[in-house]
């Protein structure tokens, strides 16, 4: 819990239209630089079919509008004043911007309402459908909750795991020791996870201290210069929080493992295993067994649940019986060895 209690969720309120040029659609502006710095405050798009109809007492219009071929087909059976006419019924609301997907235009004379309305419209040769999907991945991305923890995040066979624990514990010499053993390090000391999907936390670097680590003793280090750049990643999903403590001879530590308590950021639980260390504790390995365990978890094996059944069932068999336990080898006989 004490994890938790240090972090603050930041959200974005909103973002200028410019930034959504950044988005994998391939935008071409049909209106210049007009209204780029125009405010998006809202992660969900809007087709504007009743508006250009004319009805708009529930027209969505703080929200990015989307035509689609329903749309300009639509505005293509009117005459030219009509045309205009049902634009400038939208267009005396604030709208961010327009999107036409598709490569569909618009006439020259309904381009100039929206320039005069300061509503950029943005083209994109993308369907609909695509980049309906595309741009509410991207404005999730930008609207959806971030944090700031400080540990350690690496890629572990393919797992994120973050090593988290006081200052000085040795975060940082665990990762460079993963790294050089040919893991992947996503960041260091300041990493920010953001919330996708609900379900997922996607965490990254800051882009001032990207894949530098600072390794008490001997200074500031470049992982990429250093080790190359198969050693780093830009992104990856946490799985696994890893909290390293000090070691303490009054503490109770697990030892089956069947009662995980998750850790819950930002809504999402992720798995979390609490680490006692001490001089001499091989923590790298274990990190690499911890992501492997978790591997076999995911694909349906768990050690814990089996070793588990296995004691129950040998104490069902042995019930009544005064000597539980009766420790038997594995094999029946031992083979010759002659090496």
């Amino acid at each position: 819990m004490g994890i938790q209690s240090n972090l603050k969720p930041i959200m974005q309120e909103k973002i200028p239209v410019s930034v959504m040029l950044q988005a994998p659609l391939k935008f071409k502006c049909l209106t210049d630089e007009v209204g780029l710095d125009n405010s998006i405050t809202d992660k969900n798009l809007h087709r504007p079919q009743l508006a250009l109809a004319g009805y708009v007492g529930l027209f969505s219009w703080h929200r990015v509008q989307i035509f689609g071929n329903t749309e300009t087909n639509y505005l293509r059976t009117l005459t030219l004043p009509d045309r205009i006419k049902a634009l400038e019924k939208i267009t005396q609301f604030r709208l961010p911007c327009i999107i036409l997907t598709n490569n569909n235009m618009l006439d020259q004379e309904l381009i100039d309402i929206c320039i005069n309305a300061e509503i950029p419209v943005l083209q994109t040769e993308y369907d609909t459908s695509k980049a309906f999907y595309l741009l509410s991945e991207f404005l999730d991305d930008q609207f959806s909750p971030q944090i700031v923890m400080h540990g350690s995040f690496v890629d572990v066979y393919g797992v994120g795991i973050l090593f988290v624990g006081r200052s000085g514990i040795g975060k940082s010499e665990i990762a460079l020791d993963l790294i050089e053993r040919g893991h992947r390090l996503v960041a260091d000391d300041v990493v920010m996870l953001t919330k996708k999907r609900e379900t997922i936390l996607m965490g990254t670097g800051t882009s001032l201290v990207q894949h530098f680590m600072e390794i008490r003793g001997l200074g500031i280090i470049d992982i990429r210069q250093m080790f190359g750049i198969r050693s780093i990643r830009f992104q990856k999903r946490l799985e696994i929080v890893v909290e390293l403590e000090d070691w303490d001879d009054k503490a109770t530590y697990t030892r089956t493992g069947l009662d995980e308590l998750p850790l819950e950021i930002l809504g999402v639980e992720i798995s979390k295993v609490k680490l006692p260390i001490f001089p001499g504790k091989n923590i790298t390995v274990i990190a690499e067994v911890i992501a492997i365990n978790y591997l076999l978890r995911t694909y349906g094996y768990d050690a814990s649940q089996v070793f588990s059944e296995k004691l129950n069932e040998r104490i069902r068999q042995k019930s009544g019986v005064k000597k539980i336990f009766e420790e038997k080898r594995i094999i029946s006989y031992f083979q010759g060895d002659n090496e």
